[in-house]
């Protein structure tokens, strides 16, 4: 049975570089054990030798069993510098995840970034990931600097990737109203999964699922919240006429056709997603190597889920690979 982790994160080493030797809006640090420590509103990532090192990576999926990792970028994205800086690092990002999946070995494919502050000159990066640099799809985030996806100025954007057919993976970022959320680690646990709901929700309302639909989306984190409240915005939209103004169904056989890594370990999660759903749009995911992320518990979950051998298979990789077009 072939393991595809959709949702896992990596930055290449020349990104940390960058960020050290500046300009950056974000501020590095180090722990005891020499880790940089990259801060964002709310937030920090701890980047630890799997983050950079892809060799030794390699070798840590083998052990596990997993047969393939697409790389994404993470958190806070490029979007977070002036926009100049932000289509440099973009491109060095999607350089390096390129040459990643040029060398020869198997595991890992990739999903390139964007520029997304940038609206003109994401177009001009999606076109040169997909076109010349063998992407199949981009990461973007939930807000962009406190704009949402939805926002018209990102409609050029979709147009192209409409016409090539791209995946669009929704990472969230840190929220507006990110202040409120700064203890108990509550911006990643809590505000993450809010963002990716009403990041979710928009793009159904304001009709970019509707009029862009050779778009594939994918929902980080199970969708945050939308497998739960999908009922409640189908009631939304048959309250308020605002709800209907672009759109000509219910948000729910939207978001139907939507794709949800697994990224939610409680069994009780992943069956309400499967209800929702079905298993054929799920794909696994582990979020590694980020202190809340798991390989095992990852394959655990799916191994419990009460769906047939097929549809595992399915969940464990054969979605992601339709999806990406991945030879197993």
């Amino acid at each position: 049975m072939t393991i595809i982790d959709f949702h896992n994160h990596f930055y290449p080493p020349q990104y940390i570089e960058a960020l050290q030797s500046g300009p950056s809006n974000i501020k590095v640090s180090f722990d005891s054990e020499n880790n940089p420590l990259l801060h964002y509103p709310g937030d920090y990532n701890i980047v630890v030798r799997e983050h950079t090192d892809i060799d030794f990576r390699a070798g840590i999926l083998k052990e596990a069993g997993i047969d393939k990792q697409i790389l994404t970028f993470t958190t806070p994205g490029t979007h977070i510098e002036s926009p100049e800086r932000s289509v440099e690092l973009a491109r060095m990002v999607n350089n390096s995840f390129a040459k990643i999946m040029d060398e020869p070995q198997d595991y890992f494919t990739a999903l390139a970034t964007l520029p997304l502050n940038d609206p003109q000159a994401s177009v001009v990066e999606l076109e040169r990931a997909l076109n010349d640099l063998g992407f199949r799809g981009v990461m973007v985030y939930s807000n962009i600097n406190g704009t949402a996806l939805s926002d018209k100025c990102f409609w050029p954007l979709y147009e192209k990737a409409n016409d090539l057919n791209a995946v669009f993976y929704i990472h969230p970022s840190f929220p507006v109203g990110v202040e409120a959320m700064t203890d108990y680690w509550l911006m990643p646990l809590v505000g993450f999964t809010f963002d990716t709901t009403l990041a979710a929700a928009k793009l159904v309302f304001s009709g970019v699922a509707e009029k862009f639909p050779r778009i594939r989306w994918v929902l980080a984190h199970l969708g945050g919240a939308i497998p739960y409240l999908a009922e409640r915005l189908d009631r939304g939209y048959f309250a308020f006429k605002e709800c209907r103004e672009n759109i000509n169904k219910p948000p729910s056989e939207y978001l139907k056709n939507f794709y949800y890594d697994t990224v939610n370990f409680d069994l009780n999660a992943l069956k309400l997603a499967v209800d929702f759903a079905g298993a054929e749009h799920l794909v696994a995911g582990s979020d590694y190597p980020h202190q809340i992320g798991s390989l095992g518990k990852m394959v655990d979950s799916i191994e419990k889920l009460n769906i047939s051998s097929k549809e595992k298979e399915a969940v464990y990789g054969g979605n992601a690979s339709k999806l990406l077009e991945i030879i197993p």
